[in-house]
């Protein structure tokens, strides 16, 4: 009799299960019944929009769609009438039936338990709750029916119900990934002069090949497009590549959406390595600011957390436990910071090939800002352009305002005005660093180096702070201005 308990249990949950499938199918049907009335007044409404303007020659037209429309309303207002109906006395049914297992698995007397469990089970096995479609008969939707009468009124006589558009075909072949923008092209298999406009979605992903049918990254929305090219600008490429879409809509329904395309967006992305930058930098994902106390409380944040609340004995003091610049180490480790006058903080990712750019936007008061490259190698007490392992462009606002070029304690003096965004450029196989302004892409200084080692992006600042801004691609100019070798008549690569 366990048994028989155990898989009543089994068949009331079974039931409550049902019922509520069937409760929530009740209401998506008087939904979709409210939905039927609502979109058939609204493609009914512009339906007599459309014939009041061409009504002398429309008139017997539009009463022969009208009719069409009262007819497809009311088939579709009769079949979810009685599906709804009979889902309705498949519910009472079911509910008698779960009222009738619940007082039967309560009930006390044992003897006639077996026989009234059979009974029930018999009458689930006959319920219509079990025979009985969950899925609607017919649509709500109502947008097949409407019309558009843009057309020359020649045609009239041959109008009919909007077709669905089909999927554009994007052209690979004429799309283009540059200066951080994407111009994506398509085409329409069939001409179709009913097209309103276009939907183009675009998402991020580090996958290549087809897009996945889940990722991370969200569809980003375009819509209203009016011509079968759109250019997006002002990206940034934080990510190996995008994956895009279109479909074509005209005034009633959009079409399905093309076959989705991959393409490569190749940029430059690093981070700043806080564990190398000075104690005084406070770095933040890709801003820094110079902090004057930051040394200071760094210090006594890690003698709280070593415990030593003491005053510093010989064998503890600073002074011994800082190495001296005269044996300084030959690498750099991974927890090594910039100390001293060394103001500085580098990028995580290694330069050992290829062309990469990248821009910084430093805050105008800084009293000192410097950017450019260095090897791994460069020494912690060692400041930026002072020495051969370093290359860079230095701002100096203290005392006397300089523009300077400087590299192996070498400087040159800059004939141009200091713009608040620089951009830096870095051909590292033919051994060019270029420095441009940002904003108007006007070159600046240009190093002519053989670089021996991988670099790492290189910033250094004192009282002031800057951002830096990643995933950007060489710009357009800046591959011309290298080809046409314009570097020798706007800089010298010398120093003095």
């Amino acid at each position: 009799m366990e048994d028989q308990r155990e898989a009543l249990r089994k068949i009331i949950t079974t039931l409550a299960v049902k019922n509520e499938e069937i409760q929530s199918f009740i209401y998506s049907l008087k939904q979709m019944l409210l939905n039927v009335e609502a979109n058939s007044a609204k493609v009914q409404e512009d339906l007599e929009a459309e014939f009041q303007s061409l009504f002398s020659l429309l008139e017997e037209l539009k009463e022969g769609m009208l009719m069409k429309i009262k007819q497809d309303r009311a088939s579709r207002t009769y079949e979810l009438q009685n599906q709804l109906a009979a889902c309705t006395r498949a519910l009472e049914s079911s509910e008698e039936l779960l009222e009738t297992a619940n007082q039967t698995l309560l009930a006390t007397d044992s003897k006639d338990f077996p026989q009234a469990a059979k009974q029930i089970k018999d009458g689930v096995t006959m319920a219509p709750a079990f025979r009985l479609s969950l899925k609607a008969k017919v649509s709500d939707n109502m947008s097949h029916l409407m019309v558009d009468f843009a057309q020359e009124r020649r045609m009239l006589q041959a109008i009919t119900f909007l077709p669905v558009p089909s999927a554009p075909v994007i052209d690979l072949a004429e799309s283009l990934v540059a200066d951080n923008c994407v111009t994506l092209v398509w085409r329409m298999p069939d001409e179709d002069n009913k097209i309103d406009h276009f939907v183009l979605e675009y998402r991020r992903t580090n996958f290549e090949g087809p897009p996945r049918l889940k990722e991370d990254q969200p569809w980003m929305v375009i819509e209203g497009i009016r011509q079968t090219e759109y250019t997006l600008t002002g990206l940034k490429f934080d990510m190996k590549y995008m994956n895009f879409r279109v479909k074509a809509c005209n005034k009633a329904v959009s079409g399905e959406f093309s076959e989705p395309v991959t393409l490569e967006t190749p940029a430059f992305m690093f981070r700043l390595d806080a564990s190398t930058s000075h104690q005084n930098l406070r770095v933040d994902d890709l801003s820094v600011e110079w902090d004057a106390m930051g040394g200071k409380v760094q210090d006594i944040k890690a003698r709280e957390k070593d415990g030593k609340g003491r005053t510093a004995s010989p064998v503890n003091s600073p002074a011994r436990g800082t190495p001296s610049p005269k044996r300084m180490p030959s690498g750099r480790g991974g927890r090594d910071r910039f100390t001293a006058e060394s103001y500085t903080v580098l990028g995580d990712t290694l330069i050992d090939g290829g062309e990469h750019y990248w821009e910084v936007r430093y805050e105008p008061d800084s009293k000192a800002f410097g950017v450019g490259v260095a090897y791994r190698s460069l020494g912690r007490f060692e400041q930026l352009g002072k020495t051969a392992a370093s290359w860079c462009l230095h701002v100096n606002n203290w005392l006397q305002v300089s523009f300077t070029a400087k590299h192996a304690n070498k400087a040159k003096m800059l004939d141009a005005p200091v713009p608040d965004c620089l951009g830096v450029h870095c051909d590292f196989h033919q051994g060019l660093l270029s420095f441009y302004n940002g904003r108007t892409k006007q070159l600046l200084h240009t190093f002519k180096a053989k670089f021996t080692q991988p670099l790492l992006p290189a910033f250094t600042v004192w009282c002031g702070s800057f951002h830096v801004t990643t995933g950007l691609q060489v710009p357009s100019s800046v591959r011309c201005l290298q080809k046409r070798g314009s570097a020798t008549s706007s800089s010298n690569t010398s120093l003095t």
